[in-house]
């Protein structure tokens, strides 16, 4: 079987690699995407995500799709309320327009990156399974079906589990104590009235310490909702998801809460879905290695904090500039890269953090309130 060469090959085609992808190619670069799944539809790509005018925003402009990305804003989706167990609203900021975070499903954002790639640039169905460095920045991969590629610029945009991770760092993501659990309500205005009055129109937080059910008012008239559970690995190890009963085991953590929140979970249209929260440790960097460099979580994964998709973004978009202003010296374009990633990164692993604190620390949900109403950092601590 022979063995072909790429200038530049991109493990993953997540919203940073498109992104990664398409700025090269609006750069004129040439570059080729391998991604596991078999086709663009083969799974769902998961809820709304709030794109931010410093980061998201900025590589969308630098891939061109500003006007693309504009014409999939779900309008009116940046209001946000704070309830507590009861289902008393203790905040409730509208969505006014001034936010500067609009709301898109994911499946759309990754939409628009994949109409704007010739489709020749994503092979479909290539797992990696192997790496192999040959020296002189130079990499082979080998695929499930047992054929091989080679590289001259390797970026692994292949998320927590990265198979590109190892050439550069032995660090390994650990669970960090805290489950979110996925379920859906649909035709919620008809179906769940009284949910979905609660809800609101955007983003819903009913938090106590240690747990908290948070909601989004998606497109289409669904209620998307994540159940947070701070808990080890061995009880949601405990927990078939399968099982019809895992709902009723999920909804007792709430007894007592006000029956319109729990309807989010005892009343899920979907079958409940575990994301277990693992994290790199703080601060993640590595040693400049010839020929091969990371982007999004596959680089920075931290806790959730509406900031991955924006940073995986804003990472593709950067590094796909500094290959363009080095087009000759890829080591010159990844020292650039990666001299601007690290401090970046480990800004945004602090208030990453303070994010899941607030919402599941010892004074959830006051310490959140605080922090949206604009209180001194020592006030909601």
């Amino acid at each position: 079987m022979n063995t072909s060469h790429h200038p530049i090959v991109i493990v993953g085609a997540g919203l940073g690699g498109l992104t990664l992808a398409r700025v090269l190619h609006v750069h004129g670069i040439p570059a080729t995407i391998y991604e596991a799944d078999p086709s663009a539809e083969a799974r769902t790509q998961g809820g709304q995500l709030d794109i931010h005018e410093d980061d998201g925003q900025v590589a969308l402009a630098a891939a061109g799709l500003t006007g693309e990305f504009r014409a999939i804003i779900h309008e009116g989706a940046e209001a946000l309320r704070v309830l507590d167990r009861h289902g008393t609203v203790l905040l409730d900021d509208p969505d006014n327009g001034t936010a500067g975070r609009p709301e898109v499903l994911r499946g759309d954002l990754r939409r628009i990156l994949l109409d704007a790639l010739p489709e020749e640039m994503i092979q479909w169905e290539r797992k990696v399974t192997d790496v192999q460095p040959l020296g002189d920045g130079l990499h082979e991969l080998t695929f499930t079906d047992g054929s091989t590629v080679t590289s001259g610029l390797l970026v692994g945009a292949d998320g927590a589990w990265s198979k590109i991770r190892p050439l550069l760092s032995d660090a390994k993501p650990e669970y960090i104590g805290t489950t979110f659990i996925e379920t859906y309500l649909y035709d919620a205005d008809e179906r769940h009235s009284a949910t979905a009055k609660a809800v609101g129109a955007g983003a819903m937080y009913a938090l106590t310490p240690g747990k908290g059910i948070v909601a989004h008012r998606e497109a289409g008239n669904i209620l998307h909702t994540y159940v947070e559970l701070n808990r080890p690995a061995e009880w949601i190890a405990d927990i078939d998801f399968t099982d019809a009963a895992a709902t009723a085991r999920i909804a007792a953590e709430f007894d007592g809460w006000a029956p319109e929140l729990t309807a989010l979970i005892a009343d899920g249209e979907t079958s409940p879905v575990p994301r277990m929260i693992h994290t790199l440790p703080d601060g993640h960097r590595w040693d400049r290695v010839p020929g091969v460099t990371l982007i999004g979580d596959a680089a920075h994964l931290m806790p959730p904090s509406g900031d991955g998709a924006n940073l995986a973004m804003f990472d593709g978009a950067e590094l796909a500039k500094a290959v363009a202003a080095h087009p000759d010296d890829i080591e010159a374009a990844l020292t650039a890269y990666e001299e601007a990633l690290f401090p970046r990164s480990e800004s945004f692993y602090a208030d990453a953090h303070e994010i899941l604190e607030l919402c599941l620390g010892d004074r959830a949900p006051l310490g959140l309130i605080d922090f949206l109403n604009g209180a001194p950092k020592e006030e909601h601590e």
